[in-house]
């Protein structure tokens, strides 16, 4: 792997300053970072991205934040102080992209906004990443990831059937998705502004993030056609496609796509062949139909036999299939060890695993440098922009740094 680990890489040479808490605008700037780019993360003295304290569950750290935080350096700036500002002018002198989720309207408020930067910075590119967008009725309203998973109608698609049956995804996808566009859209800036010369602005809104991510169930609901049903872990509309339970008391994820698949199923998992003419289920709509009945007789054979028997049986059919693992199965999952997925990275409580960017390059390799304590590189990075020990120590008095 490491004949290219000094090869260039994608983002080297960009800088990157990020006004971030939570997860939509960190899990964008570490992708960034991931690619080379020197991200600069600036934190509140004393408390930093509350993000921090979610939990202690990474050898005393919180893990959301050793997730969305590795390779950056932590700056300690007090914004709400006036002569801060000065810090950070200085700072956006040789940026190229500026990143902050803060509340709505609190960067332009410090005067951080793309129209008040552009002048002194014209090849500065902003990305301002918030829930609604930044114009619009719900411009001011707050906006967590489960606000938005119910705003957008992806709680509509998920959990049971009936209104309580809702459930929201288990991670924090409205973020993701937002920082996931606001990552892409940074890309796209750089790639522009190589044609222009010039900086744009980026505003990302979770809200139209995890709506485009909606785009089948809205188009199937198209018209006020009935929406998908909730389906549990099964597929609302295709039927087997979900969760069986086996002997072991372990299940197991299957899914067929057509008849072809189902005639294999019977003869080769099931090892009933005549189900395969049965009317009740010969397409994909009577099943779908008369889904318990079939769950019956499939329960009934894979009650016999294990979990990893009844995968066998399943691969041997050509029947798409998957355990249904939890974390510690994907710790240890044997696909991602094989593929040397795992790296580790320096956290200030010492070494802790890490996964490697989805994405495999022969180009480069991704940054996997430590996740910084908080205010951990605050002096280095004001002494590298020209402050004396003099001027670090009268930011400290002023309660600045």
């Amino acid at each position: 792997m490491d004949h290219h680990s000094h090869a260039r890489r994608p983002l080297d040479g960009i800088r990157v300053i990020s006004l971030e808490h939570a997860i939509a605008a960190p899990f964008c700037s570490r992708q960034l970072a991931d690619l080379g780019a020197r991200v600069i993360k600036v934190e509140r003295p004393g408390t930093g991205d509350f993000a921090r304290n979610y939990d202690e569950r990474v050898d005393g750290l919180a893990s959301h934040f050793v997730w969305t935080n590795r390779s950056k350096k932590s700056l300690c700036l007090n914004l709400k102080e006036p002569a801060a500002k000065d810090v950070l002018l200085t700072l956006l002198q040789d940026t190229d992209v500026l990143i902050q989720n803060l509340a709505p309207g609190a960067a332009a408020r410090m005067g951080l906004s793309y129209e008040e930067l552009t002048e002194r910075f014209p090849e500065l590119i902003v990305c301002n990443i918030s829930g609604y967008g930044e114009d619009g009725p719900y411009r001011d309203k707050k906006a967590y990831d489960l606000l938005i998973q119910s705003e957008s109608g992806f709680l509509s698609t998920t959990g049971f059937p009936g209104d309580d049956g809702m459930a929201k995804a288990g991670c924090s996808i409205a973020d993701i998705a937002a920082g996931m566009y606001a990552y892409t859209n940074i890309l796209s800036a750089l790639i522009l502004r190589q044609q222009t010369g010039r900086g744009s602005k980026i505003d990302v809104s979770m809200l139209e993030s995890l709506v485009e991510w909606m785009g089948y169930p809205m188009y199937y609901a198209y018209k006020g056609a009935e929406p998908p049903p909730r389906a549990g872990a099964s597929h609302a509309t295709i039927y087997p496609y979900g969760p069986f339970p086996s002997g072991d008391g372990k299940s197991v994820m299957l899914g067929l796509q057509n008849e072809r698949e189902w005639a294999s199923f019977c003869q080769q998992t099931l090892q009933m062949p005549e189900l395969a003419d049965d009317p009740r289920f010969a397409s994909n709509s009577n099943r779908s139909a008369n889904r318990a009945e079939l769950r019956a007789i499939i329960c009934s054979v894979f009650g016999k036999l294990t979990s990893e028997q009844v995968i066998q049986r399943l691969d041997n059919a050509k029947i798409a299939n998957a355990h249904v693992n939890d974390m510690s199965a994907v710790w240890s999952h044997p696909q991602l060890e094989a593929r040397g997925r795992w790296t580790e990275v320096v956290s200030p409580e010492g070494t802790i695993p890490a996964l490697l960017p989805p994405g495999r390059s022969n180009g480069f390799t991704p940054v996997m440098d430590p996740v910084p304590g908080l205010g951990q590189h605050t002096e280095s990075i004001l002494t590298g922009l020209g402050f004396t020990q003099e001027d670090i120590r009268g930011f400290k008095e002023q309660k600045i740094i």
